[in-house]
């Protein structure tokens, strides 16, 4: 006789359910990814090339297969490339030292001597400061883009303005960059 499958259904007797095993994490081909992220499959692979993504796992075939945390790493740097203008290796800076920051806490809870505790914190300092400095320039050029577009509006505002009886845009004889809106 064959020995019983497991069964989930409640037993009759008493005392703990039999654990059952985690799910393994589904794994996704790079077509689905790029679905889900609303990348192209291209993209993807010149991510993977450049460095900034290592796939979770290849299938027998050597197809590319991704996991959660790679597509919430896809999304990141979809994020910081669209939404915020940052480029490739400002990215691939950013993704270095966020993987140090990770990695060099471990370190630094194993780490046993103060001096290396010590160094790793010296080294991680470092790094933040280089993170603040990328975001803050950016952020600075962002403020300049900002600026320039809010006097490009007041310029053609006051052109709106002197065009339903207001004020003159412009005092004839005065230095002025442009010659109309």
């Amino acid at each position: 006789m064959a020995p019983a499958e497991p069964t989930t259904e409640p037993s009759s007797r008493t005392g703990p359910e039999p654990a059952r095993a985690p799910a393994p994490p589904r794994l996704l081909r790079i077509q689905e990814v790029a679905e889900d992220t609303g990348l192209t499959a291209r993209s993807i692979r010149y991510y993977e090339e450049i460095g900034l993504l290592r796939p979770a796992a290849r299938s027998r075939g050597a197809y590319r297969l991704y996991d959660a945390s790679d597509l919430e790493r896809l999304g990141f740097i979809r994020g910081l490339r669209d939404d915020a203008g940052f480029s490739l290796a400002e990215i691939a800076l950013l993704l270095e030292d966020e993987e140090a920051r990770i990695r060099d806490r471990d370190r630094f809870r194993a780490a046993g001597d103060e001096a290396e505790k010590r160094a790793i914190l010296r080294d991680l300092i470092g790094r933040m400061d280089r993170q603040v400095s990328t975001l803050a320039e950016k952020a600075e050029r962002l403020r300049e883009m900002i600026d320039a577009a809010e006097a490009r509006r007041a310029h053609l505002q006051a052109h709106l303005t002197e065009l339903e009886g207001g004020a003159p845009a412009h005092v004839r004889g005065a230095p002025h960059a442009e010659t109309g809106p």
